[in-house]
C-alpha cells in the first residue's frame, strides 16, 4: 500500500543522506579532503590493484625443501647422537623421506636405539596443530640396520609452521619498502597471498620475495684446493659452492659446520667503506652471537672464513685478529640498491623455506590510472544514456526512476566504502550492470502499473496493483543473479572477485530502492498531483500492447538454436579457442614506449632472439602500447618468471612495463576446473531455486535456455577470437543471472495467467504472457546495452573481453527468454490443469480489491 509512517519515511531518507555523506569523499583527493570538517567521514574506497596500480603474487612454499632441510638435520643429528656414544657406523645417507645407518657391531644396535631415541621423541604442535606430533618412526628392516622415516604429520605440521613464519618475515620484507596496507595472508595449506598497492618497482618486491635470505659464517675448508674437490670428491664434511659474480673466487670449499647463523643478528644497515667507499652492509650480533663470533675468529685466526648467503659465497675474508665486539661489515661489490636489500632481507629474517611465485599479476601505477579515467569515462557516458532514455521513455515517472538510480549508485558507494571493499576495473562493470538491474526493476514497476491501468483500474488502484504484482517477479529476478554472484564470489580471485562483490551489493541496493524511495517518490508524487492518468515519454506513443504469434515460430526457433548450439561445440572441439594464460599458463606484458609510437617488428625480432617459443606481439589500444603474449614455458614456475626477467633485460630501456601477468601450470589448471564448477554450480543452485518456487517443467525450462546462451557464447568466443580468460568466466556467469533474469520475469507472468486464465490453451497463453512483458524486454535490453556500449568503447582493453561478452549476452539472453524457454514448456508438456490445482481463491478475491487504500503521509 502507498501509505508511509513518518517514521518510515525518515528512515529511507535518513538512510539516502548518510549514504551521500559517506560517498562523497570517494569524489575528492585525499588533500582535497583535508579541509573537510572534522565531523564529517573522510574514508574512501579501496581501490583494487588493476586501478591503483601495484602487485599481486601467489606464493607456493615448496614442501621439498622443507624435507630436505629435515631429511639434512636428522642426518646431522644422527652423526651427532653415535659419535657422542662412540659407536661405529657405515652408510649414513638420506632417500626418499628416510635417513639409513648401519651399525657397525651388531652388539651396539641397542645402544644405537637408545642413542637415537631423543630424536623420536613427540613435538607438541600447539595452535598449530592441536596436540602432540611425531615427526619421526624408528624401524630396523634388517639386522643393524636403522632407518628413520619423517612422518607425514610431521612434514604438514612443519609446512603449517614454514608457512606461518614466512608471512611474518614476508610482512616485515613488505613493510621496509614504505608502502601502505598490503595484505599478506594463508591461502590454502602452503601458499601466501601477497598484494602490495601503489607500488613503484615491482620487480624489486620479487627479488626480495624470492630470497630465501639464509645468513650463514662458516670456516673455508683449506684442506683440499677447490679445483680438487669439484673434480673428485670434497671431503664429507664440507661442500663446494658458488662465488657471486664478479668476486675473488667463482668456487669455494667451505665447512658444512655453521659459526654463527642470521639469526643472531639484531640488525643490520646499508653504508659505505670507509676505505673504498663502496657500498656495504654492517651488522650486529645478539649476546649470544657475539660470544659465538667472538670465540670462533679468536679460535681460527689467519684462516679465512666464508659468509653465505642463500648457498652463495659473498666474501671470504682472512681473519687477521679475534673480532670481539659483535659487529661486523658485509662487502661484495653491491651497487647502493643491492646493498640496502641484503640489508632489509637481514633485518627481517631468513625465510624457513624456498618460496616458489606461481602467479603474478602486476599494474604499473600509470595504467592504474589510465584505468580509473576510463572507468570514469564509462561510467559518466552510461549514466547519461541511461538517464536520457529513461525520461525520453517514461517523462515524469523517468525523472523518479532516476532520482532512485542516482541514490542506488550513492547507497553501493557508500557500503563499498563503510565496510572497506575493493573497487577493481571488473567492480566498475558491476557497478554499470547494477545501472542496468535497477532500471530493470522500475521498467517491471512502471510497464505493470500501465498495464493495470489499460486493465480498467483507477490510478491509485493501478500504482497499488503494480509495486505488489512486480515485487515477487523482481525478488525472483534478483535472487537467481544474486546466486550466480555469490558463486563468482567463492571461486573467483582479485579483479573478479571485486565485481562480484560489488554485484551483489548492487542487487541488495536496487530492490531496496526500487520498493521503498521509488515507491516513496510515487506516492508523494501522486498526493500533490492528484493525475488522473500517468505521464508518458516521448516513447509513449509508441505501441505497448502486442499480440505476435511468438508460439507458431517455436520449432524454427529449436531447429536454429539446436544448429547453433552443435556449431558451437563442433568449433570449440575442433577450432582452438584464444585462451588466455588464466587457463593454459603463461606471460602478457603489457609495455608502453617511451619515445614515440612502438616498433612491433623491432620488438618481434628481439623477442625471437631470446628463445621463449610462441610470442605474439600487438598493438594495445594506441600506437604507443603493445601487448606480448609468451608461450607457458616447460619446467616449473621458476621458469616462468625468467621470462619476465629477460624480457625486461631486453625492453626495460625503451619501454614502461605497465601490466605484468604471470600464471603458472598449477594455477592455471585450478583456474580452469574452477571456472567450470562455477558455471555448472550456477545452473545447479538456480535450477534447484527456480523448482523450488514454480514447478520442474520451469527449472528445467530455464536451465535448458541458460545452457544455450552459455553455449552460444561460447561459440561466439571461438568464432570471434576474443580472449578467453578469468573475466570472460565472469561474464558468463553474469549472463547466467541476467539470461535467468529475463527467463524468471516471463515465466512470473506464465504461472500469474495460469491462474487467472482457466480454460485458456497453453499455446496461446505462452504467446500472452510473452507479449504482456514484451515492452518491458525491450526496454531493458536497451538500457543495458547503452551502458555495455559505454563501458566497451569507454572502458579501456582490459576489460574489452567482459564486455563483449556481456553484451552478445544481453542480445541472447532476451532471444532464448522469448523464443526457448517459453515455448520448451509446451514441449516438457506443462498441463495447465495440474498447474491450477490449489489455487487460493482467498488471493484471488484479494487480487480484484488491492490497490484500493487511499494514500497519505503522517504528518
Amino acid at each position: 500500500m502507498l501509505y508511509f509512517a513518518r517514521w518510515k519515511t525518515t528512515l529511507i531518507w535518513m538512510a539516502v543522506f548518510i549514504s551521500a555523506v559517506i560517498a562523497i569523499p570517494n569524489l575528492f583527493s585525499e588533500k582535497q579532503l583535508e579541509a573537510f570538517p572534522d565531523w564529517m567521514p573522510k574514508g574512501q574506497v579501496t581501490l583494487g590493484l588493476d586501478l591503483q596500480g601495484g602487485s599481486h603474487l601467489l606464493l607456493r612454499l615448496e614442501r621439498n625443501g622443507i624435507i630436505e632441510d629435515r631429511l639434512q638435520t636428522t642426518r646431522d643429528d644422527i652423526r651427532r647422537l653415535l659419535r657422542a656414544e662412540q659407536l661405529g657406523y657405515t652408510g649414513l645417507a638420506a632417500a626418499g623421506q628416510s635417513v639409513q645407518v648401519r651399525i657397525r657391531n651388531a652388539d651396539d644396535v641397542e645402544q644405537a636405539k637408545q642413542a637415537l631415541n631423543e630424536l623420536l621423541q613427540p613435538v607438541d604442535a600447539g595452535l598449530l596443530g592441536g596436540g602432540a606430533i611425531r615427526e619421526i618412526t624408528l624401524e630396523e628392516p634388517q639386522t643393524g640396520l636403522l632407518r628413520l622415516s619423517l612422518t607425514d604429520e610431521g612434514i604438514d605440521y612443519r609446512v603449517t609452521s614454514a608457512v606461518a613464519q614466512s608471512i611474518e618475515v614476508i610482512r616485515k620484507r613488505v613493510d621496509e619498502l614504505g608502502t601502505t596496507e598490503p595484505a599478506i595472508q594463508r591461502q590454502g595449506s602452503d601458499r601466501i597471498l601477497v598484494q602490495v598497492p601503489g607500488l613503484d618497482d615491482p620487480q624489486r618486491l620479487k627479488e626480495l620475495l624470492g630470497q630465501t635470505a639464509k645468513l650463514t659464517f662458516r670456516m673455508v675448508d683449506i684442506t683440499m684446493p677447490v679445483e680438487e674437490a669439484m673434480n673428485g670428491r670434497p671431503p664429507a664434511t664440507s661442500e663446494v659452492l658458488p662465488g657471486v659474480e664478479g668476486g675473488d673466487a667463482p668456487f669455494y670449499l667451505i665447512q658444512r659446520s655453521v659459526l654463527v647463523s642470521g639469526e643472531n643478528l639484531v640488525d643490520a644497515q646499508a653504508g659505505f667503506s670507509q676505505q673504498t667507499n663502496e657500498p656495504i652492509v654492517t651488522f650486529r650480533f645478539d649476546t649470544k652471537g657475539a660470544q659465538r663470533f667472538g670465540a670462533a675468529t679468536q679460535a681460527n685466526v689467519g684462516l679465512p672464513f666464508a659468509i653465505v648467503l642463500d648457498d652463495q659465497v659473498i666474501s671470504a675474508p682472512r681473519i687477521n685478529e679475534p673480532i670481539l665486539g659483535g659487529s661486523g661489515q658485509i662487502s661484495g661489490n653491491f651497487t647502493v640498491q643491492e646493498a640496502n636489500d641484503l640489508a632489509i632481507l637481514l633485518r627481517a629474517g631468513a625465510l624457513p623455506a624456498e618460496l616458489t611465485i606461481i602467479e603474478e599479476r602486476t599494474v604499473g601505477p600509470s595504467l592504474g590510472a589510465d584505468s580509473i579515467a576510463a572507468g570514469k569515462i564509462a561510467g559518466i557516458i552510461g549514466g547519461i544514456l541511461v538517464i536520457g532514455f529513461m525520461i525520453l521513455a517514461y517523462g515524469m515517472l523517468g525523472v523518479v526512476a532516476n532520482i532512485a538510480l542516482v541514490a542506488n549508485v550513492t547507497m553501493l558507494m557508500a557500503i563499498l566504502t563503510l565496510f572497506g571493499a575493493t573497487l577493481t576495473l571488473p567492480g566498475i562493470a558491476g557497478i554499470v550492470l547494477t545501472v542496468g538491474m535497477a532500471v530493470d526493476s522500475n521498467v517491471l514497476i512502471y510497464e505493470r502499473i500501465r498495464e493495470e491501468a489499460r486493465a480498467g483500474r483507477n490510478l491509485i488502484q493501478a500504482i497499488e496493483a503494480g509495486f505488489a504484482r512486480a515485487f515477487t517477479t523482481i525478488l525472483d529476478a534478483n535472487i537467481t543473479t544474486l546466486i550466480a554472484a555469490a558463486i563468482l564470489f567463492f571461486v573467483g580471485t582479485g579483479p573478479v572477485k571485486g565485481f562480484a562483490v560489488t554485484l551483489t551489493i548492487g542487487i541488495i541496493t536496487t530492490v531496496f530502492s526500487a520498493f521503498t524511495l521509488t515507491r516513496w517518490m510515487m506516492a508523494f508524487w501522486f498526493k500533490r498531483k492528484r493525475p488522473k492518468t500517468l505521464p508518458d515519454g516521448l516513447l509513449g506513443k509508441l505501441p505497448r500492447e502486442f499480440n505476435l504469434k511468438f508460439m507458431k515460430f517455436r520449432n524454427w526457433a529449436f531447429l536454429s538454436s539446436a544448429a547453433a548450439a552443435i556449431a558451437s561445440v563442433a568449433l570449440f572441439v575442433v577450432v582452438d579457442m584464444n585462451y588466455g594464460i588464466d587457463f593454459k599458463g603463461g606471460s602478457i606484458i603489457e609495455v608502453k614506449s617511451q619515445d614515440g609510437p612502438a616498433d612491433l617488428g623491432d620488438i618481434r625480432a628481439r623477442m625471437s632472439e631470446l628463445n621463449l617459443g610462441d610470442v605474439q606481439v600487438q598493438e594495445f589500444g594506441s600506437p604507443e602500447e603493445v601487448l606480448i603474449r609468451v608461450q607457458a614455458q616447460d619446467g616449473s614456475e621458476t621458469a616462468e618468471q625468467n621470462v619476465v626477467t629477460v624480457v625486461r633485460a631486453e625492453l626495460g630501456d625503451e619501454y614502461e612495463f605497465r601490466r605484468v601477468e604471470v600464471v603458472g601450470p598449477t594455477v592455471s589448471a585450478e583456474l580452469a576446473r574452477d571456472g567450470t564448477l562455477a558455471v555448472a554450480g550456477a545452473l545447479f543452485a538456480i535450477l534447484i531455486y527456480i523448482w523450488l518456487r514454480f514447478e520442474w517443467q520451469f527449472a528445467i525450462g530455464a536451465v535448458v535456455a541458460t545452457f544455450h546462451d552459455v553455449v552460444l557464447t561460447i561459440g561466439i568466443f571461438v568464432i570471434s577470437g576474443v580472449e578467453f580468460n578469468l573475466s570472460s568466466v565472469a561474464a558468463v556467469l553474469t549472463i547466467v543471472g541476467y539470461s535467468l533474469n529475463d527467463t524468471v520475469v516471463v515465466y512470473d507472468r506464465v504461472r500469474e495467467n495460469l491462474r487467472r486464465y482457466k480454460k485458456r490453451p497453453l499455446e496461446s497463453l505462452l504467446d500472452l504472457s510473452v507479449n504482456q512483458m514484451l515492452s518491458r524486454t525491450i526496454l531493458t535490453s536497451v538500457t543495458t546495452l547503452l551502458a555495455l556500449m559505454a563501458l566497451y568503447l569507454f572502458g579501456g582493453e582490459v576489460i574489452q573481453s567482459f564486455t563483449f561478452a556481456m553484451i552478445f549476452g544481453v542480445l541472447i539472453g532476451t532471444y532464448s527468454s522469448t523464443f526457448i524457454a517459453a515455448p520448451i514448456l509446451i514441449l516438457f508438456n506443462l498441463r495447465p490443469e495440474d498447474f491450477r490445482k490449489g489455487l487460493d481463491e482467498k488471493k484471488e478475491k484479494r487480487d480484484e480489491t488491492e490497490g484500493t487504500m487511499p494514500i497519505h503521509f503522517d504528518t
